[in-house]
């Protein structure tokens, strides 16, 4: 890959950007998330300011900066996607000299036959695609967690179905708007002891609703003696294990799922995966996003000079 361009992950919290040379990376800046400006032209400018000596450089975008909280919305493409189709999808635009593409979300209809949409996993899924040729052939299945998780089939290098689940968001309000988070200010869970406890209740055979299982959160702390950092890593476990079983009841893999994101929740994921008898392959979710982000600027043929 030859040429200069700005790769931008834009979200609703943070804007992350690369400046890129030649398929390395030679900076980063980092902006205002989407809901957090009126003006995203003038964020997207202060952000990189300090670029100027590059010139005009295309920038590529993805995330929530194509919803209706960015910069310019960007339609949801229908699967199934690869990245020549994505790439062709790409709205366009000038910003004070400089061509700006963002890249749509995606649409499906998920694996209960309900209506499902993406905006930036889509990036992160086809660059884990360009990172290693042996994914471009195949099913695959790969796992993104996050505060919406999405479960994706992935079939020859194109994204043929994905399935949101709200796990990162649940636990969070659980954790943090409910009895069971009691005390665990400033906690982080750990992929430990109790953690495994949570995937063994999870994926009792018996199969109970997660509802079932969660005041055992609480209740351990009051009986069993649990810590509260030991309850927090329990409920992590519980919620996450709960994910995976699910899945996995919808949808075998059809081989190592392939997990992609911060390196803290593929290991939580990786667990859960090996305790239902299934492998994973983690992949840094940054390096994916950038990787999507720079085969879409080839595809599109945005690379400048």
């Amino acid at each position: 890959m030859t040429g200069t361009f700005i790769a931008g992950d834009w979200g609703t919290t943070r804007l992350r950007l690369a400046l890129c040379r030649d398929g390395e990376v030679i900076d980063r800046a980092e902006g205002l998330g989407v809901a957090q400006t009126q003006d995203p032209a003038a964020a997207f400018a202060a952000a990189t300011a300090g670029w100027g000596e590059h010139g005009k450089v295309p920038a590529i975008l993805c995330g929530m900066v194509g919803s209706t909280l960015g910069w310019v919305e960007t339609p949801y493409l229908d699967c199934p996607v690869d990245v020549d189709r994505l790439a062709a999808a790409l709205v366009r635009f000038d910003s004070d000299g400089r061509q700006i593409a963002i890249a749509p979300g995606l649409a499906c209809e998920n694996m209960l036959g309900a209506p499902d949409v993406m905006r930036g996993e889509e990036t992160q899924i086809l660059g884990a695609v360009a990172l290693s040729p042996d994914r471009d052939v195949g099913r695959h299945l790969f796992c993104l967690p996050g505060t919406h998780n999405k479960w994706a089939l992935v079939d020859a290098g194109r994204v043929e179905r994905f399935h949101t689940t709200l796990t990162g968001e649940l636990f969070a309000c659980l954790r943090d708007h409910s009895v069971l988070g009691r005390d665990t200010a400033g906690t982080t869970p750990g992929v430990d002891d109790a953690f495994a406890l949570g995937l063994d209740r999870a994926f009792d055979p018996r199969r109970p609703a997660l509802g079932h299982l969660l005041f055992e959160a609480r209740s351990r702390r009051l009986r069993d003696g649990m810590a509260a950092d030991q309850a927090l890593s329990f409920l992590s476990g519980l919620t996450i294990g709960a994910d995976v079983a699910g899945m996995l009841d919808l949808l075998p893999a059809p081989g190592p799922v392939i997990v992609v994101g911060a390196p803290v929740l593929c290991k939580g994921y990786a667990a859960a995966l090996a305790h239902a008898g299934v492998d994973a392959i983690s992949v840094d979710g940054d390096a994916a996003a950038l990787a999507g982000i720079g085969a879409l600027a080839a595809a599109a043929g945005l690379l400048g000079e």
